[in-house]
């Protein structure tokens, strides 16, 4: 009798394997690579992301782009995913991580046609990227939290191609004295520094705030539009009677009894404003609601106070006033309260903030962009943050290294002369490593409508000869010392850049065999419409 055949899997399972799964995965890398690269570089152009709900982001920013668009590809996904980590470890680099994976893996289907094995290739790129981590220490240089100018340059080239160039000197001196005020004893928290925004006047109307600013207004007409001299409360509880937790029934069987519990409520309400108004508070912010008589009785004290203020805002605000938030209104003392010079209501255009000023000695403090649009307030709201990243990157390791692709090319230099000592098949490995550099200053160059051969060419010559911070200069188009012209980066964005790119080259490689479930949402493709796949679950550029 014929032996039964075995049935490993259901039906609506497909495989893909061997070398059709490698070249599958490296097809959706690259196509993810193409999508950012135009975007790198001051003479980057910018991307329109349209939602389904018609929701528009202008940027061109890669982390946000690639959030942003519906990718189903699993190996595209953890392109992404380099993208996010780039982010919340330096805030800035994620198209140059993006870019060098989509390079690694495009030079590693060199390798694979020639019959070189994926664990070959992928000893060669570790080899090389611990490598490249020493020579970019080499190459680094030390800076002090004193060099102020070239924080401002940090800050400035972070900032460059991202909507804000006009303002950027301005910009790049917010974001230095912001971060420095904040700094404690050598620790430094990106969160307490608030943005926020206000649609109107212009991008170099941007301001720094010695304080905090809240969207929130006072919480009655009546109470004062200002205070001099404020004595902040901070409350996390809500100043009206509390909901009992439980299923509660009260019967009420007479007139008298009904005005008698009214009474005993506005008694415990008036208890509350009166321990507010022995503290010698004349400004509240709570995190919970206010009631309506409350807030009579608050205004008729001449006490501002603003309700339903965010935890994270009530924290910022404890900071920039050093008052303490609190629970229980029986701990409300006068040196519990914050201090400010004043405390007022401001109307810019249909927005309505609170502006906590005059702060002494801030460790919180709010940077308040200024814009003509949504979009663009967006887009410089991305750029800002870019350039704090990029300065507290240097404020904690004090390392920086030239940028507009010297550091690239000066790394590839230097991995092929490591290279030619090695013996065995990795060295070509390695070479192609040096090569995946090579793409980001012929990138920036291809984006600024120069000729990148005619470039990569010319700094093959310059770093050959010994010029190891010869590197691309967009404003003049010119090859020439980017130290000296302070086009400079933090090691850290470099660092975590090759780090994670090779990480997830390495891990794509190493896969021989996809298995999923057909179904409509089947991640590969296979069956239905996907945005990064084409027909019979292969990347398509037709498609996109």
């Amino acid at each position: 009798m014929p032996e039964k055949p075995i049935v490993l899997m259901p039906e609506d399972v497909q495989r893909i394997l061997g070398k059709d799964a490698q070249r599958n995965n490296i097809m959706a890398a690259k196509m993810v690579s193409e999508i950012v690269k135009t975007t790198l570089g001051p003479k980057g152009m910018d991307k329109m992301l349209v939602s389904p709900t018609n929701d528009i982001i202008i940027t061109n920013d890669g982390v946000t782009i690639l959030e942003e668009m519906q990718i189903e590809h699993p190996a595209a996904k953890m392109m992404v995913e380099i993208a996010k980590t780039q982010e919340s470890e330096v805030g800035d680099g994620t198209t140059t991580a993006v870019m060098i994976a989509g390079k690694l893996l495009e030079n590693a289907e060199k390798l694979l046609d020639k019959k070189i094995h994926p664990t070959v290739i992928t000893k060669g790129y570790r080899i090389a990227a611990d490598k490249s981590q020493e020579i970019l220490l080499d190459l680094a240089l030390k800076i002090t939290p004193n060099d102020e100018k070239i924080l401002k340059q940090i800050a400035m080239t972070a900032m460059t191609g991202k909507g804000a160039e006009d303002a950027k000197e301005k910009l790049s001196e917010i974001i230095v004295q912001a971060i420095k005020q904040v700094e404690n004893n050598g620790q430094l928290d990106l969160k307490d520094i608030k943005i926020d925004s206000s649609k109107g006047l212009g991008i170099k109307d941007t301001e720094i705030i010695q304080g905090i600013v809240i969207d929130k207004e006072r919480a009655s007409y009546d109470m004062p539009n200002f205070i001099l001299d404020a004595k902040i409360a901070l409350v996390d509880f809500p100043l009206e009677i509390k909901n009992p937790e439980i299923d509660t029934k009260i019967s009420i069987n007479s007139p008298d009894q009904l005005q008698s519990f009214v009474i005993e409520e506005e008694r415990s309400i008036k208890e509350m404003i009166e321990k507010v108004k022995l503290s010698g508070a004349n400004v509240i912010f709570c995190q919970k609601g206010i009631d309506d008589f409350a807030r009579y009785l608050l205004s008729k004290e001449k006490i501002y106070a603003c309700r339903r203020v965010s935890r994270s805002d009530l924290e910022k605000i404890s900071k920039a006033t050093g008052g303490r938030i609190i629970s229980n209104l029986n701990e409300l003392t006068p040196f519990e309260l914050g201090n400010a010079k004043k405390v007022e209501e401001i109307k810019q255009g249909e927005d309505t903030f609170t502006y906590i000023r005059g702060c002494q000695n801030p460790k919180s403090l709010t940077i308040l962009i200024h814009g003509g649009t949504d979009h663009v307030i967006e887009e410089v709201k991305r750029a800002i943050k870019d350039g704090l990243g990029d300065v507290a990157c240097v404020l904690k390791s004090g390392l920086v290294v030239p940028g507009g692709g010297a550091i690239e090319m000066e790394l590839s230099k230097r991995l092929r002369e490591f290279s030619q000592g090695l013996t065995g098949r990795e060295q070509l490995a390695i070479e192609e490593f040096a090569s995946a550099l090579e793409f980001l200053p012929a990138t920036l160059a291809e984006n600024a409508g120069i000729d990148p051969i005619d470039i990569l060419t010319e700094l093959k010559s310059r770093h050959d000869s010994g010029e190891k911070n010869a590197g691309l200069n967009l404003f003049t188009n010119r090859i020439e010392n980017v130290l000296e012209s302070r086009i400079i980066e933090p090691l850290k964005i470099k660092s975590q850049a090759i780090n994670s790119a090779s990480d997830v080259a390495i891990m794509i490689l190493r896969i021989d065999d996809i298995i999923s479930a057909v179904g409509k949402k089947n991640s590969l493709g296979i069956k239905g419409t996907n945005p990064m796949m084409g027909k019979g679950g292969f990347p398509d550029y037709g498609d996109f």
